[in-house]
């Protein structure tokens, strides 16, 4: 779990393996909400992250003493650990509310307005330069994320927020995990990322005195939780060192789709002719970026 630390390249093979790792967070991701759900009937988004984060600071410790990476565990950079593992423990709980409430079609769409945060932050945090073909993919993106979600009055409630807002929380983790990958090895933005919220998760699940123990139905899928979720970070992290984060980022828009027929097939969620032509629309921005990064010839 060493990551090689080099400067995010645009050569199209570099954005081609990215790209590949992206996929990887999107069956991750997916997974996850799959999971989540099932467990929401029993435990609250606090008690979810806590236990999952147990479960991914287990697989880490195991997996750095097996491969001798222990060693690139670090404490050099405290403040950016510890802003990227609040961003990102304050955007999943809000996630996991979410998609309680609302279809998970509806709550990816709205979570997809994080990498037009990102997007438009990169440059200034970053230092990345925003093409525009980057910026009119992220606005074609955002296009199709308006299509599929309709926003209104009639549909504005506590999910539609919390998903709304989670994507604010997930954009400030994208930004700090690049710039942590710039000096930190993936062992050690793991470690930290799982041992802060393990931290988090107690004071906020026991800040009632009560927290729930799961059941022998909810432990497999707390398990999955864990498992996915250490996953799709290990995919996004290395993915963010490969490529700049404005290419790379926009590949995740393709959880929507699949969400959307996993909504269906699992939870009965319909899929209307908005999903469908919005998911197009989101599909269509993605081509368009990763085009125009590897139309080069190899």
């Amino acid at each position: 779990m060493t990551l090689t630390v080099t400067p995010p390249s645009t050569d199209p093979r570099a954005v081609l393996r990215a790209g590949l790792w992206m996929l990887g967070a999107v069956v991750s991701f997916s997974s996850m909400a799959v999971a989540g759900r099932a467990v929401s009937f029993e435990l609250d988004t606090f008690e979810i992250m806590m236990y999952r984060s147990i479960v991914g600071f287990v697989l880490v410790i195991c997996v750095a003493r097996l491969t001798g990476h222990a060693r690139s565990i670090t404490t050099r950079s405290p403040g950016l650990h510890l802003i990227r593992n609040l961003s990102h423990f304050t955007g999943q709980n809000l996630w996991f509310y979410a998609i309680t409430m609302i279809p998970l079609a509806q709550v990816f769409a709205l979570e997809f307005t994080s990498p037009l945060w990102v997007l438009v932050l990169s440059p200034l945090i970053l230092g990345e330069r925003l093409t525009r073909v980057r910026a009119l993919a992220a606005v074609i993106g955002f296009t199709g994320i308006l299509i599929v979600a309709r926003p209104s009055p009639d549909t504005i409630n506590a999910g539609t927020l919390a998903a709304a807002a989670a994507a604010i929380g997930f954009a400030g983790s994208i930004l700090a995990t690049k710039r942590l990958t710039r000096t930190e090895t993936l062992t050690c933005i793991l470690f930290w990322m799982t041992l802060t919220q393990i931290v988090f998760g107690l004071i906020c699940a026991g800040i009632d005195g009560d927290i729930a123990l799961p059941s022998r139905a909810s432990a497999p899928w707390l398990i999955v939780i864990g498992c996915a979720g250490l996953m799709a970070h290990v995919c996004l992290t290395t993915a963010l060192s490969i490529a700049p984060a404005t290419v790379i980022t926009p590949v995740d828009f393709l959880r929507l789709p699949l969400i959307a027929v996993i909504g269906l097939m699992v939870y009965g969620e319909a899929i209307d002719a908005f999903t469908l032509i919005g998911a197009a629309v989101i599909f269509g921005a993605n081509y368009l970026n990763l085009w125009h990064e590897t139309r080069k010839r190899y």
